[in-house]
């Protein structure tokens, strides 16, 4: 049975003060500041550009309120753009085209009354570019008149009714047939924070009681499932906070990490049925940000190389592992070309998370969808298919690789691996999860989240003549 969305949900609207300097709730800076913000990370996006470096280079102040007025018309830019469509068909220049995008999203959902919205982009047009100021205040006046209207005529747009681009949506129609709604929808939601417990410092029952105390999980939340040998035990808070407000954070006793993440370190350090021994080499290929290379080291005393192309990234890795308290071998270099790096060792395990579109992590980026383009993904997919052939030959016979990616597109997982297996005679596939889809709560509603969406397949070398 196919699966049917559920139906949109449209909260009461916030009303702030209106006005030149009207902020959004619990803001300090005015409105018309932030839609500036907004709008010029939103043009970026709209150029190539990746949402967290664009919010990286403004003001410290205003890039909470950006970042949040941003991630709310990214989650909405379809709808946006076809109502833009229909209110100026011929594109102004960037920035305003970005400021008129930003204020349609943003008067299209709960968080701002219309006349508030208009009021503020209008100030911030002036602001910046005052021969646009008339154009955006007609543009979106129009709007408010007729919005009931022009959002029925859109309401089998499915760029308008998803927001996501129309190859995206048709690929997990193929890929996905009984469940593409239901991951389109997912992909709207905020994620929650799910934190992973570094149990070299204690339990994750004792942790799970520290957060109670500290006031960060209700007095009647439900305690974690035992802990298993191979198995995650995430604890998801209710709301985000931020992480110096988690207890122990700056000593290393707990780490931020989605739950679906969460399933690699385990799964390979217990891939055998036992854990790998002390002193294991293994190998973390693509290892930036380095979240599962602390959860590899906080799992075992393993010999981990942590491996990346991009050596600005690769001080993510070091920032992590020195405020875990971890050690592990960090090299810059291009895991497709182990002629450059590699010392001849072959390595018990490799965790190989490999570059991908991150089409299932898109409800924590929301601008992914509009920066990935159709022929990304065979591209993506021909250079997935260089790092597990370069990788294939430094695994032991006997030896594990996990082959992982944060998709949901089936060329960037099942078929991979499918291909892998047809063209390397010494791989077995073991046991996996295969891909795992953020969709749980349309599936199963009142479910503990899952976790974003991902790809798993545990791969094994048989010895020569087994």
């Amino acid at each position: 049975m196919r699966q049917q969305p559920p139906p949109r949900r449209t909260p009461p609207r916030s009303t702030p003060a209106s006005g030149p300097h009207a902020a959004p709730p619990g803001g300090s800076l005015p409105l018309w500041q932030l839609l500036t913000g907004c709008a010029e990370a939103v043009a970026a996006v709209r150029e190539g550009r990746s949402l967290t470096d664009v919010l990286a280079g403004q003001p410290a102040a205003q890039r909470p309120g950006a970042q949040a007025l941003s991630f709310a018309v990214l989650r909405r830019l379809g709808l946006a753009q076809a109502l833009r469509n229909k209110l100026v068909p011929k594109a102004p220049a960037p920035w305003v085209d970005a400021l008129l995008l930003s204020a349609l999203a943003l008067a299209s959902g709960p968080e701002y009354a219309g006349h508030t919205l208009v009021d503020q982009a209008v100030e911030a047009t002036k602001r910046r570019n005052k021969a646009a100021s008339g154009f955006v205040n007609a543009v979106l006046r129009r709007f408010l008149r007729e919005q009931e209207a022009l959002l029925a005529e859109l309401e089998e747009d499915p760029l308008a009714r998803f927001n996501h681009p129309a190859w995206w949506i048709k690929r997990l129609q193929k890929d996905w047939p009984e469940h593409w709604q239901a991951i389109l929808m997912a992909n709207q939601e905020q994620p929650p924070m799910t934190l992973r417990v570094n149990t070299r410092h204690g339990s994750v029952a004792d942790y799970h009681a520290r957060l109670v105390e500290a006031g960060l999980l209700p007095t009647d939340a439900p305690p974690p499932a035992p802990e298993v040998p191979g198995a995650p035990s995430p604890i998801v808070l209710p709301h985000g906070v931020p992480v110096q407000r988690l207890p122990g954070f700056d000593a290393g006793d707990v780490s931020v990490q989605d739950a679906a993440a969460q399933i690699a370190a385990p799964l390979l350090v217990h891939a055998s049925g036992r854990a790998l021994p002390a002193g294991a080499r293994v190998l973390d290929a693509c290892a930036a940000p380095g979240g599962k290379t602390a959860h590899l080291l906080e799992l075992a005393d393993l010999d981990v190389t942590a491996l990346d192309a991009d050596p600005e990234r690769l001080t993510r890795v070091n920032d992590t592992l020195a405020r875990l308290g971890l050690r592990a071998r960090t090299l810059a270099a291009d895991a497709s070309q182990p002629a450059g790096w590699w010392d001849g060792q072959p390595f018990d395990a490799i965790l190989l998370d490999a570059p991908c579109s991150a089409s299932g992590i898109v409800r924590r980026h929301p601008d992914v969808r509009w920066l990935r383009r159709e022929s990304d993904i065979a591209a993506l997919a021909r250079t997935q298919d260089a790092i597990l052939d370069a990788l294939w030959p430094l695994l032991r016979p006997g030896g594990h690789l996990l082959y992982c990616t944060c998709s949901v597109f089936r060329m960037e997982g099942q078929d991979r691996v499918d291909a892998f297996l047809q063209r390397t005679p010494d791989a077995r596939v073991l046991p996996s999860p295969g891909h795992l889809l953020p969709v749980v709560e349309y599936l199963d509603p009142g479910h503990a989240d899952r976790g974003d969406g991902f790809f798993y397949a545990l791969l094994t070398r048989t010895p020569p003549g087994a």
